[in-house]
């Protein structure tokens, strides 16, 4: 995620939200309003285990589902994979995906197309992932996802890993997990539902997946020192300083804090890597 290349993201792309009033837009995109370009739930240390378990090279061809402003993009094209689709349904962040590659060895393009349907052949990838977008779909919509990602790998070299919010223990009480998924969606403004570590093996088992590699980290989003890990010092002041300068952003923001921390001993983040059953093929 090299800031040159972030800079240039969003000087040529409208960044989600516009036209919305802040008190009302998901928390997301209100952070990236705001500057912040690491919004995964286990921060950038997640999604560099994420892209170490999947073993991109040179060989791969790559499609990152809901890439959005193209964070994690830049760390797999610096891989240098044989090809990277993005695939997005912002029409925005499709223009400037589509040119992060240029001139490296890449071949790199995006489409603006829903996760569920790409509209992508079957087997166009070696490797697929998503990050911090199933969680915001009901179970149903998982489950398509998931059945389209199956859709789209190679039968034999395949490789799918997702990096998403979970709820802990595995037996955690489904009253609470409610209570959290109610929280959640009066702080962020989006109907998140994120599933335990289990329910989250479960529905990729579900749709032809098996489970090979997992991590855990916490849901520190915006903790100091996972804002400072993830941006670097002086743009987590900005970000800051941007927070501090418009009211509406340092309540809402503040609200976010407070129902992370509040369910931090059953909120944290997830990273599964999986393959395709050798039965499903």
């Amino acid at each position: 995620m090299a800031s040159t290349n972030h800079s240039a993201l969003r000087t040529n792309m409208s960044l989600p939200g516009d036209g919305l009033d802040a008190a009302r837009m998901p928390g997301h995109w209100l952070l990236a309003r705001l500057g912040k370009r690491v919004l995964r739930p286990g921060g950038a240390e997640l999604t560099h285990w994420m892209l170490d378990a999947l073993d991109l090279g040179p060989r791969d061809r790559v499609v990152e589902l809901a890439a959005g402003l193209g964070a994690t993009a830049r760390l797999a094209l610096a891989r240098r994979p044989a090809a990277y689709t993005a695939v997005d349904r912002d029409a925005a962040a499709v223009a400037a995906l589509s040119v992060l590659g240029a001139g490296g060895p890449t071949r790199v393009r995006a489409i603006r197309s829903d996760a569920a349907d790409t509209g992508l052949p079957d087997g166009a990838a070696t490797v697929v992932y998503g990050e911090a977008m199933l969680t915001m779909q009901p179970y149903a919509a998982k489950r398509r996802v998931v059945r389209e990602a199956r859709r789209l790998l190679d039968a034999t070299v395949g490789r799918y890993a997702v990096h998403e919010l979970c709820l802990l223990p595995d037996d955690l009480d489904p009253a609470l997990a409610d209570r959290i998924a109610a929280d959640l969606q009066d702080a962020i403004h989006v109907g998140a539902r994120p599933l335990t570590p289990a329910g989250w093996s479960e529905l990729l088992a579900d749709e032809g997946f098996t489970v090979t590699a997992r991590r855990t980290a916490p849901m520190a989003l915006l903790e100091p020192r996972r804002v400072v890990a993830d941006e670097g010092m002086v743009p987590a002041l900005r970000i800051v300083g941007r927070i501090l300068r418009n009211p509406v952003a340092l309540r809402r923001v503040r609200h976010m804090r407070r129902v992370f921390r509040r369910h931090s001993a059953h909120l944290g983040a997830i990273s599964l890597l999986a393959v395709p059953t050798p039965s499903q093929l």
